[in-house]
């Protein structure tokens, strides 16, 4: 585990100096340069993150090395593990009714979900594997709790690694490794760029999830579409026929909406509230990381219409994801075939 700041700058496995690669290198000949990706926070729009890798793969474009912040090191966990397409099926699958159901609450009280269903249903794509046996260099994005330090996560337990990097603070319980409390990384590095070019990356492909490419100002119209769902549980059945388990479930399913809704009056709820704030820092974070070290190519998926909470919605976001690679692919193969890289003499 690494801690910024500072963490050395440090190239893997690349040889001597040499010759600029064609465009015929895209599919990944002999001196194409090493590629990286950086997959930004960005809660449910994560999903688009699937989109691009799978656009990218179809122009045989496959990165070398995956950067991953809070959802963004969820998808590029799987992927640097080849496993996209359990996340990719795992993300179609989830219905509001299945959203509502991975919301475990806590009780502990240093966050209101658990996490750990969402923890079993990733463990299926990637238990009990650590970071440096994954077939893809990768790196997971995590704060630490108090000091706020950023720290890197590239050796040790990857679904713990990935855990710490999307417990977004009050939301999910925070994640102890090595001494550590860890929380979500978008804290300090939303869209993971210097990540990718300190595991070597000779150039570095940025997907940002907040924002567009002017980095103007946004409003989110992020009312949760979680809540007529949440509404019906709490409701299925008059109180006195319920069993001791679903007035339980009532009972959570209006803490849920309290937690996630907004009131009749269009105040948000606790958790409402908390994203929206985390959104506006992350945001405002982001456009000062990308430029003091600009990525060479950035990927913005057009996501504004899409909400925080809108997990169910992958299949739109999937396609987005794909849409905005598309776009993108020109200047990706431009600076593929320009980009300076090392071959043996």
């Amino acid at each position: 585990m690494n801690k910024m700041p500072p963490v050395p700058h440090k190239r893997l496995d690349v040889p001597g100096v040499g010759d600029r690669v064609t465009r015929g290198a895209l599919a990944g000949g002999h001196g194409r340069p090493k590629i990286g990706i950086a997959l930004g926070a960005g809660a449910a729009r994560g999903w688009a993150h699937i989109g691009v890798l799978l656009e990218l793969s179809e122009h045989g474009i496959h990165p070398d090395v995956v950067a991953g912040t809070s959802i963004g090191a969820v998808v590029g966990g799987c992927y640097a593990g080849s496993k996209l397409d359990m996340v990719e099926a795992f993300a179609r699958g989830l219905t509001k009714k299945r959203v509502v159901s991975l919301m475990d609450v806590s009780f502990s009280g240093v966050g209101m979900l658990t996490g750990g269903r969402l923890k079993h249903h990733l463990n299926e794509a990637i238990a009990n594997r650590r970071i440096e046996e994954l077939d893809k260099g990768f790196a997971a994005v995590a704060t630490e709790v108090g000091t706020g330090h950023e720290i890197w996560l590239t050796k040790g337990d990857a679904m713990e690694a990935i855990r710490a990097s999307y417990s977004l603070p009050g939301i999910f319980e925070p994640v102890l490794i090595n001494g550590r409390w860890l929380f979500d990384g978008a804290l300090v590095n939303p869209v993971p760029v210097t990540v990718c070019r300190a595991l070597g990356a000779d150039m570095v492909i940025a997907v940002n999830l907040i924002g567009d490419t002017a980095f103007r100002g946004i409003v989110i119209d992020d009312r949760l579409s979680l809540e007529p769902t949440l509404e019906k549980l709490g409701s299925q059945a008059p109180q006195n026929a319920r069993t001791l388990s679903a007035r339980l479930f009532g009972g959570m399913s209006g803490n849920l909406r309290r937690f996630f809704g907004r009131r009749e009056d269009g105040a948000p709820g606790i958790a409402t509230a908390m994203m929206d704030a985390f959104n506006i820092a992350q945001g405002r974070i982001s456009r000062s990381r990308l430029a003091g070290d600009p990525p060479d190519v950035i990927v913005n998926a057009r996501l504004s219409k899409i909400g925080l909470f809108d997990f169910h919605r992958a299949d739109e976001l999937i396609e987005m994801g794909r849409e905005a690679t598309r776009r993108a692919i020109p200047e990706i193969a431009d600076y593929i075939a320009l980009t300076p890289t090392d071959v043996e003499a």
